[in-house]
């Protein structure tokens, strides 16, 4: 931690503390070493004690991070122009994981203005918690929560920064062996602990390895994530005509398992800081780790889906209008204005970093304005 970091209050220590001792509880019930993965649900996922289970805030200036959705309504707008024509009488649409709800009042905002019909909008959100504040949020708006994926769905699947929050596994890299990464207790503290990897990740990492663009240097550190093909299946299997649209940070394989990416691309986020600790007050930050675009596009085409668009958040965005956003009239608000696009389009920022993947069934290749077509990087 940084000497400028705000330090959390005592509520909220006492808070990390607890999971900190569930967490050290599990350590010590699996033989003193739990896989990263495990250790990673945890911090996230606990019932009433995890990042998402609990009541802090996450998203906005109070909070640790910023999506898309949350800098400006135009976002929202952008998506509404995409998927309106897309969308036929009877359609839905479902948000996988809807944060704040404001990509949700964005989109219902707008889509009326894009020509499109009348739609189902559902929520399918993972934490009571900010299910709770969501409800709050849309109070008014016509949106239903779901305990689960819809058996026969049809219309649009959005997943904004979802699929980056799903757990992955930590390797590191030698030439005489490869050694999964994950987590022991030093004292009341935790900290990173290497054993030689089991078959299931040794073959999972070999594959990973052929799709690099040269040999990995010794020490070599990434990660994978064991659900992120479960979850496209589960996805693909609920979609029976429509869309799904995947928003998040990441690359295609070969650049994501590039030997020049040594370190992988595991993060976190702590009062809009960035940094690799994940072990810093568990409960209280964010964990997170890139996407890899190519798993995701692979196990779509396998499930019967077509591979419609893969391209950067910036070129879908000017592909959807976004520089016609109306500008406010308020000089401050201008500014802002101005400083909310940068970011969203800019490749030092957000605009090359996300990237947009489009799968569907039964949807016109071209019906969807993604902008520059990058699917042959996949």
């Amino acid at each position: 931690m940084q000497a400028d970091w705000p330090v959390p209050t005592p509520a909220a220590l006492a808070h990390s503390d607890a999971l900190l001792a569930e967490i050290g509880t599990r350590i010590d019930a699996a033989g003193g070493w739990l896989d990263f993965s495990e250790y990673m649900e945890l911090a996230l996922y606990a019932p009433g004690l995890g990042y998402y289970s609990a009541g802090s805030q996450k998203f906005g200036a109070a909070g640790d991070f910023v999506t898309a959705p949350e800098m400006t309504p135009a976002f929202g707008a952008c998506l509404a122009r995409a998927i309106a024509p897309l969308l036929e009488p009877g359609d839905a649409i479902l948000e996988l994981g809807a944060g704040s709800g404001a990509l949700a009042s964005a989109l219902l905002d707008a889509l009326p203005g894009a020509g499109g019909p009348d739609v189902d909008y559902c929520v399918l959100e993972v934490s009571g918690e900010l299910g709770a504040r969501q409800k709050e949020r849309l109070a008014g708006y016509p949106v239903r929560w779901l305990s689960e994926l819809p058996a026969d769905f049809r219309g649009v699947m959005l997943a904004n920064e979802v699929a980056d929050a799903l757990p992955v596994r930590r390797f590191r890299w030698g030439p005489d062996r490869l050694q999964a990464l994950g987590v022991a207790r030093e004292g009341a503290a935790l900290r990173w602990h290497a054993r030689t990897a089991d078959k299931e990740l040794a073959a999972v990492i070999d594959a990973c390895r052929d799709r690099g663009a040269s040999p990995w240097p010794a020490g070599y550190t990434s990660e994978y994530c064991p659900r992120l093909v479960p979850w496209v299946r589960s996805l693909a299997a609920s979609l029976s005509r429509g869309l799904l649209l995947i928003f998040d940070y990441g690359l295609p394989a070969r650049e994501y398992y590039h030997p020049q990416r040594a370190d992988g691309t595991l993060l976190c986020h702590y009062r809009h800081r960035a940094h690799p600790d994940p072990f810093l007050w568990p409960g209280l930050q964010d964990i997170t780790a890139w996407v890899d675009f190519t798993a995701v596009a692979e196990a779509g085409v396998e499930a019967g889906l077509d591979l419609l668009a893969y391209t950067t958040q910036a070129h879908f965005l000017m592909a959807n209008g976004l520089l016609h956003a109306p500008t406010p009239d308020e000089p401050v608000a201008q500014a802002r204005h101005a400083a909310d696009l940068r970011r969203l389009l800019l490749p030092g920022e957000m605009g090359e970093t996300f990237k947009v993947l489009a799968l569907g069934r039964g949807v016109s290749p071209t019906g969807l304005p993604a902008g520059r077509d990058l699917r042959h990087q996949l």
